[in-house]
């Protein structure tokens, strides 16, 4: 059976070296190789130092041997698989290929990640063995964190080879993948590169600012943070132009082809050097010892202080937490935020069904392109779903703009929308066809429910395993959440369940408890209703811990606090690879008091490490980063592949229930007064060295009063229901304190700690 062992990644670039990275994340050796041993290992340096982190940890860089062209290429014959990421040249790229088809062992996948240059003509004239072992592989920058892996058969590309690294791709180095046609900058890229133009195109006309756009174009309408201009200082805004110019030129029967061209206020940036992030400033910059960030204004050219955008129109769509809903009320507004939006959306829809068959034969993968290679919340199709089909229509018609011919054919046949349970409408067919099954990766939606409650329900998996599925806002922890916890045990230890998962496909498992029914008890001084919910959540943790039948956790993105909390209880563990696990209750003022205290003693046996950990609120850069950091099972499972954490999880349920033994309470070692004296010591340090404030001194010694065992004297051991008795007196003395108040009050308010 055909596995990778090896890859030679050529090219250290920021793609190549991040690429050679991920593969070292997924545990692959890479050999990695520029012009210079030096450059090689510039690569490895940055893939380390950039933010966002190329490596789940640093460790992982060990992985990754650098070397040259010139020294080491005789390396690559011990490769399975050979990657070429160096510059968008035909003649670079075919002088190093014709030397790496002489050392390639022969079934070795050969792959290119080009975007702008033609498989054919980088494989015109290679032995038809090599051809059919030649696709593009086409990465995503950050390779380790955008999901979309677009590949790219030649037309001799052999069929296993194809399906071979769409599966490795999938399932070892957790991608979306997306098959595409050899055309200039295959499908996302394509679209992006249209997007980006009309958006620039819509500011440049409607005399909109740097902050409006990347106001009306980020979360509101379900897109990441870095909306439109500060993604292109992320970019850099030479590729971004670049990219530009070559598909310009790469598309000469393209009418829609101006705009890829860069607009003048973008060429005016570069001409002054203003690149982005890499050179200091872009369409922003950050000024002066606080680094007070500035946006540039478009017409003068100057940076000022960012204006805080308050659209009223946006303002309250946010309101609607249902993106269709809130896209529909907005696109429908006649104010400069409902032009902006149809202006963009309306050219978007017209040319993207205008490019079938051109790039896609189908408008499934062109949505799945935007969403995983851009991180948009719908596909270009999806978002004219939800601004509905005929609405779209009826519109454009009305403004005088002509349909494509493919979508008025659509509109013939009767159809009223490009999706409708699990089929899609093939424009190429005219006829709704099935969406194809996807082994392994399922959608809780479509499983039934047991009961449910406003914040939770208990689905029904298949095969005796039950899920407990979040749904409250950001999955924050509540009574409704601890309710189903319980029902689902409560099915579990009655023998209806052979096992329970607890699992949930939100943005993230779980950002920690209700922190404002927390602050509104505390203020309100409703310490008994307080002390009783932090028993019962307690307790909870530990029916998970020592149930009679086995629970998994599957957690995924921010896992924080009371999630957190969570999954170390559970006895088995199904984690995501991006997970940011983190016990973080000290920047609210608390410390953690659901057993995380408790759990990090008895698994990490060293207080040290658990009050640094948990005094810093350390929070994982990844799931091996966690287990690192003893956040994380040491044996937990890990699926690089979100999509999949489900699947994986249940299937790691099951593999638990024959023969299984519950585990059994162990008594903890606490070091007492001696442990607690040095705690407060590394206290009284940070405190003169002006690293933490007066009242981080008081969270830290009820921390340190804990993790020390209380007022113990010396070393000994303990339940592990006396920890939690302290985490509970703890978390509540801190309650009661103003200062604690103000910081959860502020964390609500600004999402922020407040060091006060």
């Amino acid at each position: 059976m055909k596995t990778i062992r090896q890859v030679a990644v050529l090219g250290a670039g920021t793609m190549g070296s991040r690429i050679a990275a991920h593969f070292a994340n997924a545990g692959i050796p890479a050999l990695l190789l520029d012009v210079t041993l030096a450059a090689a290992q510039k690569g490895i340096e940055n893939a380390l130092k950039l933010r966002p982190a190329g490596f789940f940890t640093n460790d992982g860089a060990k992985l990754v041997t650098p070397g040259s062209f010139d020294n080491d290429l005789s390396k690559i014959a011990t490769a399975d698989w050979i990657l070429e990421a160096v510059t968008e040249n035909l003649d670079i790229k075919r002088t190093l290929w014709d030397k790496v088809l002489k050392l390639a062992k022969p079934g070795a996948i050969l792959s290119t990640n080009t975007s702008g240059i033609p498989l054919a003509k980088i494989s015109e004239g290679w032995p038809l063995d090599a051809r059919q072992r030649f696709l593009g592989t086409h990465f995503f920058n950050p390779p380790r964190y955008l999901h979309l892996l677009e590949i790219i058969p030649g037309v001799d590309t052999s069929r296993d080879v194809f399906d071979f690294v769409a599966a490795f791709g999938d399932r070892k180095l957790g991608k979306g993948i997306v098959p595409c046609k050899d055309t200039p900058n295959f499908i996302a890229n394509r679209i992006g590169s249209f997007w980006g133009g009309t958006v620039a195109k819509i500011t440049h006309e409607g005399g909109y600012t740097v902050e409006e756009v990347d106001y009306i174009t980020g979360p509101l309408i379900g897109l990441p943070g870095t909306a439109s201009f500060r993604l292109l200082d992320l970019v850099g805004l030479d590729i971004w132009g670049f990219v530009g110019e070559n598909l310009y030129h790469a598309v000469p029967d393209d009418p829609w082809r101006d705009r890829f061209l860069a607009d003048p206020a973008h060429k005016e940036l570069m001409s002054r050097g203003w690149l982005g992030d890499k050179s200091g400033q872009g369409y922003y910059k950050k000024v002066g010892p606080a680094k007070e960030i500035h946006a540039i204004n478009l017409k003068t050219f100057e940076y000022a202080p960012i204006q805080k955008v308050r659209f009223p129109s946006g303002e309250e769509a946010k309101q609607i937490e249902d993106i269709p809903a809130r896209l529909r009320k907005l696109v429908a507004g006649t104010d400069r935020v409902g032009a902006f939006l149809w202006s963009l959306y309306s050219d978007l829809f017209i040319y993207c069904a205008e490019r079938i068959p051109e790039i896609s034969d189908r408008c499934v993968e062109i949505d799945r392109a935007m969403k995983w290679g851009y991180a948009h919340k719908y596909g270009p199709f999806e978002l004219w779903d939800a601004l509905g089909f005929e609405d779209v229509c009826k519109r454009l018609e009305a403004e005088g703009r002509t349909l494509p011919a493919n979508i008025l054919a659509m509109r013939q046949s009767g159809a009223t929308s490009f999706y409708r349970n699990k089929q899609y409408f093939d424009l190429l067919t005219n006829a709704y066809k099935d969406l194809e099954e996807r082994p392994g990766i399922v959608d809780l939606a479509d499983f039934a429910i047991h009961t449910k409650n406003p914040g939770a329900s208990l689905k029904d998996l298949g095969d005796g395993v039950g899920c407990v599925e979040f749904h409250s806002k950001l999955n924050s922890l509540g009574e409704d959440n601890f309710a189903m916890m319980q029902a689902g045990l409560d099915a579990l230890e009655a023998g209806k369940l052979e096992a329970l998962v607890i699992a949930n496909q939100g943005q993230d498992f779980c950002v920690g408890a209700n922190l404002a029914m927390v602050l509104l008890a505390a203020q309100d001084e409703e310490w008994d209703e307080l002390a009783l919910s932090i028993h019962r959540f307690q307790q909870l943790n530990m029916r998970l811990k020592y149930a009679s039948r086995p629970v998994v956790g599957a957690p995924f993105g921010r896992t924080l606090g009371g999630g957190c909390e969570i999954q170390m209880h559970c006895p088995g563990v199904q984690a995501a690879a991006e997970t940011y696990l983190g016990l973080v209750e000290v920047g609210v003022g608390v410390i953690p008091g659901g057993g995380g205290t408790k759990e990090l003693l008895a698994r990490l046996k060293d207080p040290r490490r658990c009050f640094e950990t948990i005094g810093m609120a350390k929070v994982s850069a990844s799931a091996p980063d966690a287990q690192s950091l003893g956040l994380l099972a040491r044996d937990a499972g890990i699926s690089m592949n979100t999509e999949r954490l489900v699947a994986d999880a249940k299937d790691l349920a099951l593999s638990m229930i024959s023969g299984y033994t519950p585990a059994q309470p162990k008594p903890i070692k606490v070091g007492g007064a001696p442990v607690k004296a040095m705690m407060k010591v590394g206290l009284w340090s940070m405190q003169q060295g002006g690293y933490i404030s007066d009242y981080d001194v008081v969270v830290g010694k009820k921390l340190a009063h804990i993790l020390s065992g209380g007022d113990l004297s010396g070393e000994t051991e303990v339940s592990e229901q006396y920890l939690l008795d302290l985490e509970r007196e703890a978390f509540l003395s801190l309650c009661g304190n103003q200062k604690t108040q103000e910081r959860m009050a502020h964390m609500l308010k600004t999402g922020k700690p407040l060091r006060n």
